[in-house]
């Protein structure tokens, strides 16, 4: 129910060999990509207009935590099959704040078949920029509302709505988060533009502040690209023939890498037992579509599947 805190995929744990060292390096890794304290306008609260001056105050800064839930791949949804001695790892990426720690909430639940009981095909308007994104749970879209008819005449108990780019859809993905004007109109498409940028801007900070840096080491190797590059390939546990790939996924420039998840999903359900099941997401948790090239057609094509769980 979260935009910082959420899951893995069963596949990527497995590849994590369900171990927490290799998970830790995982996330040091985007660490590095994103950090904590540099140069976001969504932590500069004076430019934060939605917040009134008391929220101004206990607001967290945490948009390396949602660059870092995007990037990394983590999930609002995810389906595991029933594996009793692996672990489901639920992960917040904040923590805690100014001393206090934060409350999440999440939902779990088991069931043993899978129904597909509808898929309609809905076109999105997007801009003729390179760079965008797109607030799918934005009313002007349509995208919920279609959604919640098409599950009131599922007239389901318990299921899941899966959100997929057209299969002709490139140069765009899909993600869940908190659609904050700063955070998806100036960092996000920053990262897209240069995935490195706010490691280097950071980089510089603790340069010009020496006694910032926890240890003499020379060039600062928290930075180097080399050190990134061997902490993703010892907790996936890949080789170096896959090494130009994770190069491309977190540190080089197509921002196809980055961000490549065409599918997300939500729990639907009814949670008030009226017999009207609808999608189920957080306050601040929005489906996003974010393109890094234009299209000609000025839409993107994003398909909606209805599963029943049984």
């Amino acid at each position: 129910m979260h935009s910082t805190a959420g899951y893995l995929q069963q596949s990527l744990t497995a590849r994590l060999h369900h171990r927490d060292d290799r998970l830790h390096q995982l996330f040091d890794a985007f660490r590095v990509v994103f950090p904590p304290g540099a140069a976001y306008r969504h932590d500069q609260m004076h430019l934060r207009e939605e917040l009134t001056e008391e929220q101004r105050e206990i607001e967290p800064q945490n948009a390396d935590s949602h660059l870092t839930f995007i990037g990394a791949g983590m999930r609002n949804c995810v389906t595991y099959r029933n594996d009793p001695p692996a672990p489901v790892y639920f992960i917040d990426l904040d923590g805690t704040y100014r001393g206090q720690r934060r409350q999440r909430t999440t939902m779990l639940l088991a069931y043993d078949h899978e129904r597909l009981i509808e898929r309609q095909s809905v076109d999105v308007p997007v801009s003729r920029h390179s760079i965008d994104s797109v607030n799918l749970a934005d009313p002007r879209t349509g995208l919920i509302e279609r959604v919640n008819e098409m599950l009131a005449r599922a007239g389901i108990e318990k299921g899941r709505v899966d959100l997929m780019l057209g299969p002709e859809e490139r140069d765009a993905g899909l993600t869940v988060n908190e659609y904050e004007t700063l955070l998806m109109r100036h960092d996000l498409p920053e990262v897209l533009r240069d995935p490195l940028r706010f490691a280097r801007l950071k980089g510089r900070h603790m340069l010009d502040d020496p006694f910032a840096i926890p240890s003499k080491t020379v060039n600062y190797a928290l930075f180097d690209a080399v050190r990134v590059l061997n902490s993703l390939m010892e907790a996936l546990h890949v080789d170096q023939s896959v090494l130009e790939r994770l190069f491309a996924r977190v540190m080089a420039l197509p921002a196809r890498r980055l961000l490549r998840s065409r599918k997300i999903g939500f729990l639907a359900t009814d949670p008030d037992g009226h017999g009207l099941p609808r999608l189920i997401r957080g306050a601040y948790q929005s489906p996003i579509l974010v393109q890094w090239r234009a299209t000609e057609r000025r839409a993107r094509q994003v398909q909606i599947a209805i599963v029943q769980l049984l």
